[in-house]
């Protein structure tokens, strides 16, 4: 049986009082994280279905459960709400909570279409509300570590990028929902869309990319492999490799600096393990030695509560951590890499990110 998450306590001052919206696994795995934050308080939680609903009643007994979104979002003083739900519903739950008032922690992506996208912001910028993406490896101890040696110049500006998946197969999801096109939009959209985002991150200072070229098993979108190879103005390169017919959970990335480089990688018996091994090693300018710097954590379980401990920190101060319009441009390069896979040609990026 899951750990029951911890019962809500009476606000108090500073502290956010966040709807939940979405019970399955991961939505879960949101509650649980929550209930770790002093700073949060968990007052209501939606549930699409029977199940859900059962499972909320049991790990969050004391948090009143709504079978309509519209009605949690009447319920009464409610500060965030946060969207843990299929992807083709993110953008209409955003828009909703907006409108109602709240400020939105929301599950990438933002959205299926950039048409989507506009339409969260736009929500956003009307309500005078924030949204802020879980993509939560920008506060990893490891991924973000990677971030702040780039910035600092320790490797000087980069040049190339090998971002690789390696992972089992996806979990289908309640009622199948990430193996129906419709309902998850694409395996790039569900998981790559990281990664692009951590390659875009990391090469900030070279500005967006000018083109790339996709190649995949399968124009559906649904396709076990795809590659990726980015290309800057400046002549800087990433390839970006996603190979969901493994086994396990595998990350590695590679990155060559005109005056250092930069490797580490993650491996898990899947992507929530709170038990994984990773490693980051740096050869910094001006040095001949490889040094390996010490991570004290790194996994998706304890980034996702930093990161909702970040979010809901900058939704008082105004300091977003992943901003929804970099979410936007993440989105952007996934829609142009599934166009690259569908014309079979390479993509031409300017004015697109």
């Amino acid at each position: 049986m899951p750990d029951a998450v911890s019962d809500p306590r009476p606000t108090s001052g500073g502290r956010s009082r966040v709807a939940l919206a979405g019970f399955g696994a991961w939505g879960q795995m949101h509650a649980r994280a929550l209930g770790a934050i002093p700073e949060a308080e968990l007052v209501a939680i939606y549930c699409h279905g029977a199940s859900s609903a059962a499972a909320a009643a049991e790990l969050a007994p004391s948090v009143p459960v709504f079978r309509r979104y519209d009605d949690l979002l009447a319920s009464g003083a409610l500060d965030v709400v946060n969207v843990a739900i299929p992807n083709d519903q993110h953008a209409a739950f955003a828009i909703a909570a907006l409108k109602a008032g709240h400020h939105v922690f929301l599950e990438k992506p933002l959205g299926l279409s950039l048409e989507e996208c506009d339409a969260v912001l736009g929500a956003a910028e009307a309500a005078g509300k924030a949204v802020a993406v879980n993509h939560e490896l920008r506060v990893s101890h490891q991924w973000g570590k990677v971030r702040e040696m780039i910035a600092a110049g320790d490797i000087g500006r980069v040049t190339h990028q090998h971002f690789s998946l390696f992972r089992h197969a996806f979990r289908p999801g309640a009622g199948g929902w990430r193996r129906d096109p419709a309902r998850v939009g694409s395996w790039i959209l569900e998981e790559l869309v990281h990664f692009v985002d951590l390659v875009l991150w990391y090469a900030r200072e070279n500005g967006p990319p000018a083109r790339l070229l996709a190649q995949s098993t399968s124009p559906s979108g649904l396709s076990d492999t795809v590659s990726v190879l980015m290309t800057w103005a400046d002549g800087s390169t990433a390839l970006v490799t996603q190979c969901l017919a493994g086994f396990q959970h595998h990350t590695l990335l590679e990155i060559a600096g005109d005056a250092g480089a930069i490797r580490t990688w993650w491996a898990g018996a899947n992507d929530r393990t709170a038990h994984p091994n990773f490693a980051l090693d740096v050869k910094r300018r001006g040095s001949g030695d490889v040094e390996t710097i010490a991570v004290p954590q790194s996994g998706e379980i304890f980034e996702l509560e930093e990161n909702l401990r970040q979010a809901l920190h900058g939704f008082q101060t105004g300091d977003i951590v992943m901003p929804a319009r970099d979410a936007r441009i993440a989105v952007g390069l996934c829609l142009a890499i599934e166009q690259s896979i569908r014309d079979g040609g390479a993509v031409e990026l300017t004015g697109m990110v």
